[in-house]
């Protein structure tokens, strides 16, 4: 830039004092001088003194000799200051950064020696010299054109690029920045300050920085021991080089998969490692575990945990004990080897020392007992006691004493624990000879809850099995009397009127033996053994059929809610007995709501992946519809919940309920293939949720829809005519059914055993068109007798009838077609069935 280009601006912001101002600091004195000299003279003029005057021209003359003097030390100057211009050129030329001065609109100002030493001397513009200085260089050219739209709308902008070629004997690349900021003040409202620097030895530095640090991590990759950085969720942040390879990923991997901590730890493990990353504590935590690789393999390592100093993570170090690096951690092999065996134990291992607290514990024992907590340093007595009864903790005390102070301890002692104390562990104990003070007594801890459960449901089915026996036992005989009892109260009340004294006497008998036979009923759907008459059915249509007869069970203070969804799926179910057990429900939901309240009703479907997370153990995955029976009544303790399903227990008073009614219910449902759950909270109400089976027809099966079957029974004449033979050896039952079936139109022959029936057949010469026989009969039984005419007339039809259940002999009929009517059963039932039989082709 040529000398007359530098900067000239006006001489008021930059040169704005006298030429005095380098006399400014002496101007009071010579002031003073001045005035001294002025009062002096006046004195003189008055004539009022001459010591006056002589004293003041002795301090004139003191004060010249002075200023003489000062002046000749240099004490005292006379001139000008330097122009401001001069100042900030001298300044800026000193600088090692380039500085442009320009306007907005790009005319240049002034340029220190730095920058023309960046783009070159000569007899050019600046702006234009910046300019071809970066023109062939693509990246420099975009960003000066970056900075010169900022310029010109008077913005800071800074930007940073490379220029040069490297090459053999060259220039190197150089790096640089180039800045634009506008001026501040009032008189520099168009200009810009443009900054050229040259930071490539800057860059430098940061590049050998970075090497050294790339270096540092290559050495942490290839460290013996795996290092991650965990954020505060479990995620994982970083690992080195060892970790990937040990879990079969790539760091980059690791950070795509968003992998967490516990994502890399096998079985309990994971669970142990989710509690580390989720705790506040500051202190280091170890733990063992197994450590999961990606194609599925384990492999045992130690990890050790630190917390960041912020607390929001964690720094981890992992060390494989089955590795070279084991023996650093390990006194030998066989340690190794035990390390293995500790953490893939599928059982709770804990070492305890002398002073009874747990010196290590593997991942199973932490989550059996310390819910995932970590377990070392821990009381053993409060891990195993912590949600034991008062005389369990006092079994465990004493127990540990034994072990620690070396005596053998054989016996286990289990501990429940969970809301319905269903969760169940075995806890052994074993003193520890070869551990020194440090390590005194070994525990190890079992999960008994499946065989607990199993035991309980042997047991349970032990006692259906009795009452089962005892039920089928009776039933056949209760079942004779019962239908003895109930066909002749139908004749007898046949043959009077209403207004007769004996009807109603008779309607009391035949209530009572209806009574009788619902009980045994009931027996034997609790042992599961009744005869079902399952159909498919439409639940959701049977609920909408059954809501006023259910409306009166329900009392005039209640209200009864039934929802059905519309689509509702069918099932296979005997719709009689579901009926009963809705209202064995509903007049419990009753019952439990004396002061009213409301009953609701509803039914859904359950598809399978629904089902697929119940964690009720016996429960098989499926399509089910749920039938739910609610109601807001008092609620029921747990210790009810667990027994209301036995047999004869229930919480009504004597006389008021049998205890009969949820056993009944409980034993229709499982006969039915489904499952039954009860929820109840003291205060809050019961419900009952029923899960039946979806029934799915075959294409080419045809369904009759239940109301068309009843309709027709209800329409169909019971007379006709046809020989029957009956056979049954109760004489009371016999005489009963066989003055029904003439009451009907029917010729009966009658037998009471099945050798005799053979006799009545052979002197008819099978001229019989139908065959009702009792099952179990002396001499000859029921199955048996059917093989034996059917040898003769193949396509005989008979009808068993009995109070056992339909299933207890179909099995040795094979696939022998007959017909089956359950005791007890009333003269129409009887007659409806012949006639059914008879016209089926």
């Amino acid at each position: 830039m040529r000398e007359h280009d530098a900067i000239e601006l006006p001489s008021a912001p930059f040169d704005a004092i006298s030429p005095m101002q380098g006399l400014g600091s002496y101007l009071p004195t010579v002031g003073a001088i001045v005035a001294g000299a002025i009062i002096a003279l006046g004195v003189v003029a008055s004539g009022a003194g001459t010591p006056v005057l002589i004293a003041a021209l002795v301090a004139l003359a003191t004060a010249g000799v002075f200023f003489l003097l000062a002046y000749s030390a240099g004490y005292i100057r006379f001139g000008q200051r330097l122009p401001l211009a001069e100042v900030v050129k001298a300044a800026t030329d000193g600088l090692d950064v380039g500085v442009m001065i320009a306007r907005r609109e790009g005319e240049p100002v002034y340029a220190n020696t730095a920058f023309e030493g960046f783009i070159g001397r000569g007899e050019r513009d600046a702006v234009v010299g910046l300019q071809q200085f970066l023109a062939s260089d693509a990246a420099g050219s975009a960003a000066l054109f970056r900075l010169t739209r900022a310029a010109e709308h008077g913005e800071a902008l800074s930007e940073e690029f490379s220029i040069g070629r490297m090459v053999v004997g060259g220039r190197p690349r150089r790096t640089l920045q180039l800045a634009v900021n506008p001026l501040a003040g009032d008189g520099a409202q168009e200009l810009v300050l443009w900054r050229l620097t040259d930071v490539t030895a800057d860059r430098q530095r940061e590049a050998n920085r970075v090497a050294g640090v790339e270096v540092q991590l290559a050495q942490f990759d290839n460290a013996p021991i795996g290092l991650a950085s965990v954020a505060a969720d479990g995620t994982l942040l970083h690992v080195n080089g060892t970790l990937g390879r040990w879990i079969g990923r790539t760091p980059r991997a690791v950070l795509d998969e968003r992998l967490t901590l516990a994502d890399i730890a096998s079985g309990d493990g994971a669970a142990l490692v989710s509690r580390l990353t989720g705790s506040e504590s500051q202190e280091a935590a170890t733990l063992d575990f197994d450590l999961a690789r990606e194609d599925g393999r384990v492999m045992p390592a130690r990890l050790l945990a630190r917390a960041v100093p912020s607390g929001k993570g964690l720094t981890v170090a992992i060390v494989d004990l089955a590795g070279d690096g084991a023996a650093e951690f390990e006194e030998d092999a066989s340690g190794a080897r035990f390390a293995r065996f500790f953490q893939s134990a599928p059982f709770g291992i804990a070492m305890l020392g002398s002073d009874g607290r747990i010196v290590s514990a593997n991942s199973s024992f932490c989550r059996m007992l310390l819910d995932g907590a970590a377990g070392t340093g821990i009381a053993a007595a409060d891990a195993l006691g912590r949600a034991a009864d008062a005389e369990t903790r006092k079994a465990v005390d004493e127990a540990l004493q034994r072990v620690i102070s070396g005596r053998v301890h054989t016996v286990p002692i289990e501990i429940a624990a969970g809301a319905k104390r269903d969760h169940v562990t075995r806890v052994y104990m074993s003193p520890f000879a070869a551990g020194g003070a440090r390590e005194a007594a070994i525990l190890y801890v079992v999960d008994a809850t499946e065989q607990k459960a199993l035991e309980a449901r042997f047991a349970q089915s032990q006692k259906m099995e009795v009452v089962g026996k005892l039920a089928g036992g009776i039933a056949h005989d209760f079942n004779n009397m019962l239908t003895a009892i109930l066909g002749f109260s139908d004749m007898l009340l046949a043959q009077h009127r209403p207004k007769d004294v004996a009807y109603k006497d008779l309607t009391n008998i035949k209530a009572s033996a209806n009574r009788a036979a619902e009980l045994v009923r009931k027996l034997l759907a609790l042992a599961r053994q009744q005869t079902l008459q399952n159909e498919v059915i439409n639940l959701g249509e049977v609920l909408t059929d059954q809501f006023n007869m259910l409306k009166g069970f329900v009392s005039e203070k209640s209200e009864l809610k039934i929802s059905t969804s519309p689509d509702l799926w069918t099932v296979m179910v005997d719709k009689h007995e579901f009926e009963q057990a809705l209202y064995n429900l509903v007049t419990n939901a009753k019952d439990a709501m004396p002061d009213g309240g409301t009953v609701a009703i509803r039914a859904r479907n359950v598809p399978e992946r629904e089902t697929q997370k119940f964690e009720n153990r016996e429960f098989v995955p499926g399509e089910y519809v749920l039938i739910e029976v609610g109601d807001t009544g008092h609620g029921m303790s747990r210790e009810v919940m667990d027994k209301i399903f036995e047999p004869f227990f229930t919480t009504k008073a004597i006389g008021k309920g049998t205890g009969l009614g949820l056993a009944s219910v409980y034993g229709m449902v499982k006969q039915s293939g489904g499952y039954i759950y009860p929820e109840s909270e003291v205060g809050k109400g019961t419900t009952f949720r029923i899960y039946l089976p979806r029934y799915q027809a075959d294409k080419d099966e045809e369904v009759v829809a239940p109301k068309e079957k009843k309709r027709e029974q209800r329409a169909a004449d019971l007379t006709g005519t046809g020989r029957v033979l009956l056979v049954e050896d109760e004489e009371v039952v016999r005489n009963f059914a066989a003055r029904a079936l003439k009451r009907q139109g029917y010729k009966v022959l009658e037998a009471s055993t099945g050798v005799e029936a053979l006799e009545v057949m052979e002197k008819h010469k099978g001229k019989i068109d139908i065959v009702v026989s009792d099952v179990v009969m002396p001499e000859m039984d029921g199955p048996t007798l059917l093989k034996e005419l059917r040898k003769t007339n193949p396509n005989l039809k008979i009808i068993f009838v009995s109070g056992y259940p339909n299933d207890a002999f179909k099995s040795a009929l094979g696939d022998e077609d007959f017909a089956f009517l359950p005791k007890p059963f009333s003269l129409p039932q009887l007659a409806a069935k012949v006639k059914e039989e008879l016209s089926r082709e």
